[in-house]
């Protein structure tokens, strides 16, 4: 369906009433290609729509590129990019709805703030490499990375706009036609040789963003995007006013030559103590500290910033967040903000949590969110270089025990009767005394890959593809040996269930090979060979239920159980790709939110979908159900509670981002469900408690 609205000529036929079923409020702003409106869903759901101008509708070649866009943003559609809800690029006038996400561009944020601080630099490279990373593995090519087109939402940095050439944006041509790309921020082969750019040239468009985010103008710059583009080719980059630890990286993003730069991979590697000391959180931007913002450097329509140098800096953690100006897709929560987000100060006795429920004081002076899981009548947690036991009651501190601050596989959990730190890629294992926190026993394992508990032993899997088998209670190896037919399997298990699981991918993602696994003796209790890349999520009344992926994009199509007892196999399709999904069973209903906030119920033995819920949370945890509720926290602290039988909101507890509101963990732990309570736990520290019976209360 077409735009509803005014036909007539001017600025009244950029103002339409609808772009089919979702009724646009208000402008955001007008690009080259097209304008960017606030939207409104049936349902209610804010969105981002854009519709492109009258004028070019009718071009053949920009509806081509607008459908190029439609299918690139539907393909990297996930965490680090605002989902695609709708699209009819055949229409009158061509529109794409989004999810709509709150925060400024990069290029709105230095302009209003000045350059970013050392810390938050080294938090959007990280973040802006993992989003090269997803869009290249599914075979697209930005090639019009730059500050206006990197948005910064609460939970980290997201790439927008794909795939566009706007007429508008370069003054250049090419034999072929148009160059698609913005001078400043183009790689020197998008000037000689257009026809063969590749995903290198993005990240030299990275390195020149990262300038513009550190000094607030480019590496190359000049009055004439011409001298410009023979800059880029022939001179060497001015990063003046780059910090000295990012300098070395991003010289290399500006290589000349594609086959010189890092890959996003290769990237991540450099950024990972940077990302392990920050748990790859994203950040809400900083603004100034009251008074008239200092000029900067603004990027105009040519990308190219006025020569300026920067001033010092005054920053503050956000008070709020500002819309994105054109082109920005984003989404916003269905459940409402919330109050206030918490600082950290919360007592035991918080109102905030409703009757029956607790916040603790934070135990750790790092950010970050607990990790935590339920055993001996405690509520153990772990943060950075810290395991800690709360009495779950009243939130009150049991203990605490220091650990070396490394990567998690996990919360800490109860194993041979003694609390397991699971600090995966320490070669030391110890297990506590559940009652103190204190060793019981500490061992120096060989180099290890993978960390499972499952029941009384701890499976340890070696590089080699050897698994070792250790009795959590003595810390004593009690058999070693190898998977048949895996290599290099991942081991998952599941609360309730006695056994691991070990499974490969087999090939192009043909097949998927999984073996069920006594822990005490690493016996095979079955195996087989599943069609299609799958990955175990769950197991209920003995069979086992699995994610089907996409093995080239990672997006979930569909849902599989597996009954070892008959060896039958049942497969429900969704009813669209989900990417970045987590699922948890309970019963024969398997729960799925997706990156986007996308959360749906997937009944197994009924062969169908039973509802579908957009909480358009951008980011959350794994869902949780107990039959009644499915809960979800989010990357602000809240805790979700929807209605498990008919997929409708229930309540929420208020956000607790706290004094480090320019940090958000990346992987968000799931809450924990035990007795008439659930637990969850917040960036600011804090771990809380709620009571199930009706969330309408939080």
């Amino acid at each position: 369906m077409a735009p509803q609205g005014s036909t007539g000529s001017g600025a009244e036929a950029e103002l339409p009433e609808y772009a089919g079923h979702y009724h646009l409020e208000s402008c955001l702003g007008s690009g080259g290609m097209g304008v960017v409106h606030v939207a409104r869903s049936t349902s209610g759901m804010k969105l981002a729509v854009k519709v492109v101008h009258a004028q070019y509708a009718k071009d053949p070649e920009f509806r081509g590129r607008f459908r190029q866009e439609v299918a690139a943003a539907r393909r990297v559609s996930g965490a680090f990019t605002a989902s695609v809800v709708d699209a009819d690029p055949e229409a009158e006038r061509p529109w794409m709805a989004t999810l709509f996400i709150p925060g400024p561009t990069l290029s709105d944020h230095v302009k209003r703030n000045g350059p970013m601080a050392p810390d938050q630099l080294r938090r959007l490279m990280a973040g802006l490499a993992e989003a090269l990373r997803d869009i290249h593995r599914v075979g697209v090519v930005h090639r019009d990375l730059k500050p206006s087109n990197v948005l910064l939402a609460e939970d980290g940095p997201k790439v927008i706009d794909f795939g566009i050439s706007r007429p508008k944006d370069s003054e250049l041509r090419t034999e072929t036609g148009k160059l698609i790309g913005t001078p400043p921020f183009m790689a020197p082969e998008q000037f000689r040789r257009p026809r063969e750019v590749g995903p290198a040239a993005d990240i030299f468009a990275l390195g020149s963003v990262m300038v513009h985010a550190a000094t607030g103008r480019g590496p190359f710059d000049s009055d004439s995007p011409y001298v410009v583009a023979y800059q880029v080719v022939h001179d060497e980059p001015d990063l003046t006013g780059v910090p000295a630890n990012l300098g070395p990286l991003i010289v290399r993003c500006l290589a000349k030559e594609p086959e010189d730069r890092p890959t996003p991979d290769e990237l991540m590697r450099e950024l990972r103590s940077v990302s392990a000391s920050y748990d790859t959180q994203a950040f809400i931007p900083s603004q100034r500290d009251g008074g008239a913002p200092r000029p900067v450097p603004e990027e105009p329509k040519d990308g190219r910033p006025e020569r300026r140098r920067p001033g010092r800096r005054t920053l503050f953690a956000a008070g709020a967040l500002v819309l994105a100006a054109c082109g920005v897709f984003a989404s916003i929560q269905v459940f409402g903000d919330g109050s206030t987000p918490g600082t950290g100060e919360s007592s035991p006795t918080d109102s905030a949590s409703g009757s029956g429920g607790w916040v603790s004081k934070p135990v750790s002076e790092k950010p970050g969110m607990p990790q935590c899981s339920y055993g001996s009548d405690k509520l153990l947690c772990a943060q950075s270089g810290v395991i800690f036991a709360l009495d779950p009651s009243d939130g009150s501190l049991l203990w605490r025990h220091s650990v070396p601050a490394s990567a998690r596989s996990g919360p800490p959990v109860l194993a041979g009767g003694l609390v397991q730190p699971m600090t995966d890629g320490s070669r030391r294992l110890e297990a506590l005394d559940p009652a103190t926190g204190k060793a019981r026993w500490e061992r120096d394992m060989p180099a290890y890959n993978g960390l499972r508990p499952v029941g009384g032993m701890l499976m340890l899997t070696e590089s080699g593809g050897k698994v070792v088998g250790v009795d959590g209670a003595s810390g004593e190896t009690e058999w070693q040996g190898r998977i048949p037919d895996q290599s290099a399997p991942y081991f998952d298990s599941f609360t309730g269930d006695p056994l691991a699981y070990a499974w490969s991918n087999i090939g192009a993602g043909t097949s998927t090979r999984i073996a069920a696994v006594d822990p005490a003796t690493g016996d095979v209790r079955w195996h087989a060979e599943l069609q299609g890349t799958l990955q175990p999520v769950g197991v209920s009344d003995g069979s086992v239920y699995f994610l089907s992926t996409d093995h080239t994009t990672g997006a979930t199509k569909a849902v599989v159980r597996y009954d070892p007892r008959s060896e039958a196999v049942r497969q429900v399709e969704l009813p669209v790709l989900r990417y970045g999904a987590r699922a948890s069973v309970h019963g024969n209903v398997v729960c799925l939110l997706a990156a986007g906030g996308s959360l749906e119920a997937v009944d197994m033995n009924a062969r169908k979908r039973l509802w579908n819920f957009e909480t358009s949370v951008s980011r959350g945890s794994t869902p949780v159900s107990d039959g009644k509720h499915v809960y979800v926290s989010t990357a602000d602290g809240r805790l979700l509670a929807v209605d498990a039988h008919k997929g409708t909101p229930l309540g929420q507890t208020r956000p607790r981002l706290g004094d480090n509101t320019d940090q958000v963990t990346a992987s968000l732990p799931a809450p924990v469900l035990e007795g008439t309570r659930i637990y969850a736990s917040a960036p600011n520290g804090t771990v809380f408690a709620v009571p199930t019976r009706d969330p309408a209360t939080w």
